[in-house]
């Protein structure tokens, strides 16, 4: 009796270290599989980190998902500088895409620079007929002066306008901001001596005391680009809303700015309505059908060291520099505010 107790004991002993031996194989395979589906999720969770494409993230917005056909939604939002900005990166994007049928050009933006808003003009218009785009717009909360300018890059074709109820349009005019600080200078005996090849050669110069000769034949000058740039930005209305009448036109660009109820009602805008109206309009223009096209929108890459370093409050720094530079140099703009050089920039 005592012999078969003991034998059992020894093959219970036995068995425990192979037992643990199988349960510690499983256990493996069950962290490995743990691991490779957290990596997998991290993968996808940071997909922005590892983008090829260095300017822009291409995002599903919309409609269906796994279509091969895709309305582009360009988003102009914050004051337009020009340039290489996000605005260009994402035309230049749509312009590599080959699948891409329509665009929706997203306008949130008072405006910006003479230069800025008709080079983002022009980069549309061309793109667009290069690949016989079509383009619909959707205002969000303002699309006034340099805005509205680019909103004209719709090609003139109906029902392409659409303002949010709340939109603020118009704007529509040019100004060239300037500001006289010479008499506050005098107060602490600081003048300003700069030497100068012509007498013009310091117009707009916040600094210089002029006599009213000079101050006269400044502004003259001054005048007479404005009413240029002017004349374009009306020849741009007349091809971006080519059923308004003369009487109108010059009704409209007074520089004020207006509700959406008031832009349809002078034909500044063709609808009200929201952005998956834009899309539906888009998907109409292009010949597709919903069920066969997928929406996209673009944003910034922001790389994992961005986030850990303060990128974003670094380049915050860099526009506030970059707004100081553009206080102290004379431009023209496009623009709906008081104080355009203050405008937080998004190109």
């Amino acid at each position: 009796m005592s012999d078969n107790v003991t034998t059992e004991s020894s093959n219970a002993a036995l068995a425990q270290p192979r037992s643990w031996d199988r349960w510690r194989g499983r256990l493996a395979w069950i962290i490995t599989g743990i691991s490779v589906v957290v990596a997998v999720v991290a993968l996808g969770a940071n997909a922005e980190y590892f983008q090829t494409n260095p300017k822009v993230i291409e995002q599903y917005h919309s409609l269906s998902e796994l279509a091969s056909n895709k309305i582009a939604i360009i988003e102009i939002r914050g004051a337009i500088m020009g340039g290489d900005g996000f605005a260009r990166h994402q035309l230049d994007q749509v312009k590599a895409d080959e699948a891409v049928r329509a665009i929706v050009l997203r306008v949130d933006s008072p405006g910006g620079t003479v230069s800025g808003s008709d080079e983002l003009y022009y980069r549309l218009n061309k793109l667009a007929a290069e690949r016989n785009l079509p383009v619909v717009v959707s205002m969000g909360s303002i699309a006034a002066s340099g805005g509205y300018y680019v909103a004209m890059a719709n090609g003139g074709q109906d029902d392409t306008i659409f303002a949010e109820p709340s939109t603020i349009t118009g704007s529509i005019g040019v100004i060239v901001p300037h500001f006289d600080f010479s008499q506050l200078l005098k107060r602490f005996d600081v003048t300003d001596d700069s030497i100068t090849s012509g007498p013009l050669k310091e117009m707009l110069s916040v600094t210089k005391d002029r006599s009213p000769e000079l101050a006269k034949k400044e502004r003259g000058v001054v005048q007479n680009l404005v009413d240029e740039m002017f004349i374009r930005f009306k020849d741009i209305v007349r091809k971006g809303r080519p059923k308004l009448d003369e009487k109108t036109i010059e009704d409209v660009t007074t520089g004020q700015v207006f509700t959406a109820n008031q832009a349809i009602t002078f034909g500044l805008i063709d609808k009200i309505g929201f952005l998956e109206d834009a899309i539906a309009r888009a998907v109409v223009l292009a010949d597709l059908q919903e069920d066969s096209v997928r929406v996209i929108q673009y944003k910034k890459p922001q790389g994992l060291f961005d986030e850990i370093l303060g990128g974003a409050s670094q380049a915050r720094s860099y526009n506030s520099l970059e707004m100081l530079v553009e206080w102290t140099t004379p431009r023209a703009w496009y623009l709906c505010s008081w104080w355009p050089v203050i405008t937080t920039s998004y190109p």
